[in-house]
C-alpha cells in the first residue's frame, strides 16, 4: 500500500483479545472477528485495523505466538475477503513481519518501533507505519504521568523517532504520526494535545492519525461509561478533522463514517 492518505481515512478497530477495553473479548472467536470485520467495510471503513493485545492502562503482555495465533488466521481469511488495508496493532517485529506476509499493508505500534528489532523489521516490510507517543508502558503510563511542556515533549519524540527511521533505512513517506490519546496522558493532557493537533501536522507535513474513539478522557470530563461514549467519539473526531487529522480511528465505524461524509460535503459545497 502507498502512504497516500491526501483524502481522509477511516479506520475501523477489530480487537482479537480477551481483555480488550472497550469489546470484553467480543471478537475473540475467529467466525464472529471476520463478521465484525466485513460488516465495518460495508459501513464505510478504509482500513481496518487488527489488535491481538490489549493495550489499556495496567493491561499484561501477551506472548508472541499467542499473539500470532489471535491475528494471522484472521489477516489471512480478510485479505481474501475484502480489498481494505489491513493494519496491524503490534510492537512486536516478529508478529509485524508474519502479518505483512500474511496479508497486512500498515503497521501501527504503540512503541513507534523502539521494541529490538522493530526498526529493521519496518524497513524489511516496506510499508506505512504509525508511530504513536506513549509515555511509559501500558502497565505503568497511567501512573501519575506528568509534562512540562506536552506539545514540545512530544514533539521531540516525534523527532526523535522520525530521526531512527531514516537512519534505519525507512522511507519518510511511508511515516504516520499518533500523539496517542490516553496513552501516558491525563485528561488535561489529552485536551492540551487536542488543540495541538494543527500544530504537529504543520511541524511535521506528514499523515496524522488520532485515536479518540471510546477513550478514558470521556468518561473523566462527562461521566459517561463507554457503551455511552459515542456522540462524544464523533465531536472528537470531528474536532480533530477540522485541525487536519488524515486518519480516524473508532470503533463505531457507521455513525463516524455519516460524520466524516459530512464535513467533507460541506468542505466541497463551500469550495
Amino acid at each position: 500500500m502507498t502512504n497516500n492518505f491526501s483524502k481522509l481515512k477511516l479506520m475501523g478497530v477489530l480487537n482479537v483479545t480477551p481483555d480488550s477495553f472497550s469489546e470484553n473479548g467480543k471478537y475473540q472467536n475467529h467466525d464472529d472477528a471476520i463478521a465484525h470485520a466485513l460488516r465495518m467495510v460495508d459501513e464505510g471503513a478504509d482500513i481496518l485495523d487488527i489488535g491481538g493485545e490489549s493495550s489499556r492502562p495496567y493491561a499484561s503482555p501477551v506472548l508472541l505466538e499467542e499473539e500470532c495465533q489471535r491475528v494471522i488466521p484472521v489477516i489471512q481469511a480478510l485479505s481474501k475477503l475484502t480489498s481494505v488495508p489491513i493494519s496491524i496493532d503490534t510492537y512486536k517485529p516478529e508478529v509485524m513481519c508474519r502479518a505483512v506476509e500474511a496479508g497486512v499493508s500498515i503497521i501501527n505500534d504503540i512503541k513507534a518501533l523502539r521494541e529490538p528489532g522493530a526498526l529493521e523489521a519496518a524497513r524489511q516490510c516496506n510499508v506505512p507505519v504509525v508511530l504513536m507517543h506513549m509515555k511509559g508502558e501500558p502497565q505503568t503510563m497511567q501512573n501519575h504521568p506528568e509534562y512540562e511542556n506536552i506539545f514540545e515533549e512530544v514533539n521531540l519524540f516525534f523527532k526523535e523517532r522520525i530521526e531512527q527511521c531514516l537512519q534505519a533505512g525507512i522511507k519518510y513517506e511511508n511515516l504516520i504520526l499518533d500523539p496517542g490519546f490516553g496513552f501516558g496522558k491525563t485528561m488535561a493532557h489529552n485536551f492540551q494535545l487536542l488543540k495541538q493537533l494543527s500544530n504537529f501536522k504543520k511541524t511535521w507535513k506528514m499523515p496524522l492519525l488520532v485515536g479518540l474513539s471510546r477513550k478514558s478522557l470521556i468518561k473523566k470530563a462527562l461521566g459517561l461509561e463507554v457503551h455511552d461514549s459515542l456522540y462524544p467519539s464523533i465531536a472528537l473526531a470531528i474536532y480533530a478533522v477540522l485541525q487536519g487529522v488524515n486518519i480516524i480511528r473508532a470503533h463505531d465505524v457507521l455513525a463516524t463514517r455519516q460524520a466524516l461524509d459530512m464535513i467533507e460535503a460541506l468542505e466541497v459545497n463551500v469550495a
